[in-house]
């Protein structure tokens, strides 16, 4: 017999703005426990010493999760400059320093070489896998390893502030797998410094900014005042929310129990739309499936099993 799932077929998603201190999984576990879901996962890790907009998917929108992952990020950082450091962020040991402290104008020049599509090489700590061990580990051990350079866009950049002469503020739009502590390493080496992250902000995931969030403070707080069906429903979004930037087509109830056995569904004539690729179904306002649609067929891909 099948076990059953402890918690509430809860679905939907929760906007943390995360705080300096714990990582991404252990937000993950008290919004879970908060809404006692029964399923929960994140779209991107935030760094322990990032803050910000952490998207936390519950039950059936864990399924949308990759369309969150593959969206655009809007980060505000600031970065030290005169000293590199092991991690590329304030947490490491320093191994380099410079006297040197770029101006203005000289931080403005290079940034249009940072702008578009760029290669970096990942932090030695980072998540990246080598030979099926993760680079940070391999790099708390002691292990040097060769990093490979990977393409990643930056759509823009901005010198937002410069507090005094060893630290400037910017804001960038870039691409998934964009690595912020090369971004500010790589930045230092063309200004002829070195210079390493001191705080880090993510401001937006895909659909998700700052104007939907729950400081985690706030959600724990709520959490232990009231039932997991009070106040914090007001913060869960639907799972579609997670999906603005796709199609969305209304089907009727024989389509629709058609895509829940996993079945195709064949459209023609007036009812066949001018798109290709995914799409979410929908009956009666109600997410159904996600699909894709090629060639007048409508192939279900993830189907969502949402409780009432």
């Amino acid at each position: 017999m099948a076990r059953r799932r402890k918690g509430r077929p809860v679905s939907g998603w929760v906007i943390i703005d995360k705080p300096v201190g714990p990582t991404s999984t252990h937000v993950v576990n008290i919004v879970r426990r908060a809404f006692d879901a029964q399923k929960a996962g994140h779209a991107g890790t935030l760094d322990p010493l990032a803050t910000g907009i952490l998207p936390v998917a519950l039950g059936e929108a864990t399924k949308t999760i990759p369309f969150v992952m593959d969206a655009r990020k809007t980060y505000r950082f600031t970065v030290k400059w005169g000293e590199a450091t092991a991690t590329d962020d304030a947490e490491g040991e320093v191994i380099a320093r410079s006297d040197l402290r770029p101006a203005r104008a000289e931080i403005e020049a290079v940034l249009s070489r940072f702008t578009g599509e760029i290669e970096q090489v990942p932090p030695q700590f980072s998540a990246i896998k080598v030979e099926g061990e993760r680079a940070y580990d391999l790099a708390r051990a002691g292990v040097e390893v060769e990093l490979k350079a990977r393409k990643v866009t930056i759509f823009k950049i901005k010198l937002t502030g410069m507090p005094d002469e060893a630290h400037a503020e910017f804001e960038i739009l870039c691409s998934k797998g964009t690595y912020v502590r090369s971004l500010a390493r790589d930045m230092a080496e063309a200004l002829g410094t070195c210079g390493h992250v001191v705080k880090l902000h993510r401001a937006a995931t895909g659909p998700f900014a700052e104007a939907a969030s729950i400081p985690l403070e706030k959600l724990k707080d709520l959490s232990h005042s009231a039932p997991a069906s009070g106040p914090l429903e007001a913060f869960l979004l639907p799972i579609e929310t997670a999906l603005d930037d796709i199609p969305a087509l209304a089907l009727d109830g024989s389509d629709t129990a058609k895509l829940k056995r996993g079945q195709a569904v064949l459209l023609r004539g007036r009812d066949a739309p001018v798109f290709d690729g995914p799409v979410l179904t929908l009956h009666k306002g109600e997410p159904v499936a996600l699909t894709e649609y090629d060639r007048g067929s409508l192939r279900p891909v993830r189907v969502f099993n949402l409780s009432h």
